[in-house]
């Protein structure tokens, strides 16, 4: 996962080191973000796909993470004449959404991934790798929330704990865990948890689902920067396979 996504993670990074996004801002603006740039979008892409058989996506690698792997490539679809303007909220325009397509390869769907999200865990995977190179190769363990996988420990790193707003309920904070390795991700165990209570999907779960997929369906956003869940002693817990 890590190195797959290198060149995204640089691409990214080289625009948002330039000044043009503001995390306060962005947060406000995917708030009040509505269904309409995502019909306006879906209705783009499957005119392109019609036209050219093909979808309008960027290239990515084999082993990109599965919501980062699609993402929508706005210029294609302009030149194809099949959309004029860039949404508002896009990354391509200066926002703070990156649009991405999900079941691609069956029902390709239009999804939104926050980019403040991103952002907040590149720069807690910068603290974890520094501190690792500075301590021997260890990592800032906290508490192991699952087979090799902790929260981490700020302390240790002499920094301020590091939470993410989430995209799914407002004024809900997310905090991050780790790998051995080091790798960084977002905990959404307790919004896919909030979710299966509302819906009262508790007896539909299976034990290999990946329970993501449940934010993804109730959602207009995909879950940025982490890993599988599964349905764990009545729990979603976040998986390494």
């Amino acid at each position: 996962m890590k190195k797959a996504a290198i060149g995204f993670v640089l691409a990214l990074l080289c625009v948002l080191g330039a000044g043009c996004m503001y995390p306060n801002e962005m947060r406000q603006e995917n708030q009040v973000a509505t269904g309409e740039y995502i019909v306006v979008v879906q209705n783009a892409v499957d005119q392109y796909h019609a036209k050219t058989g093909v979808l309008p996506i960027k290239n990515s690698e084999e082993t990109t993470p599965i919501y980062e792997k699609y993402p929508v490539d706005f210029k294609k679809m302009k030149e194809r004449g099949v959309i004029s303007n860039v949404p508002a909220n896009a990354f391509e325009n200066g926002g703070s959404a990156i649009y991405v397509l999900v079941d691609a390869e069956t029902k390709p769907t239009v999804k939104m991934m926050d980019l403040t999200s991103f952002q907040q865990t590149v720069e807690v995977q910068k603290l974890v790798d520094e501190y690792r190179s500075k301590n021997y190769g260890n990592i800032p363990k906290g508490e192991e929330i699952a087979p090799s996988l902790y929260r981490i420990d700020f302390a240790k790193m002499k920094k301020k704990p590091v939470e993410v707003h989430s995209m799914y309920t407002r004024n809900v904070v997310l905090p991050f865990f780790m790998d051995d390795a080091g790798q960084v991700s977002i905990d959404y165990s307790e919004e896919i948890m909030r979710l299966i209570d509302k819906k009262s999907l508790q007896s539909s779960l299976k034990a290999d689902q990946d329970l993501r997929e449940l934010l993804v369906k109730d959602s207009y956003f995909v879950p940025a920067r982490t890993l599988a869940y599964r349905w764990v002693n009545g729990q979603p817990a976040p998986s390494l396979k």
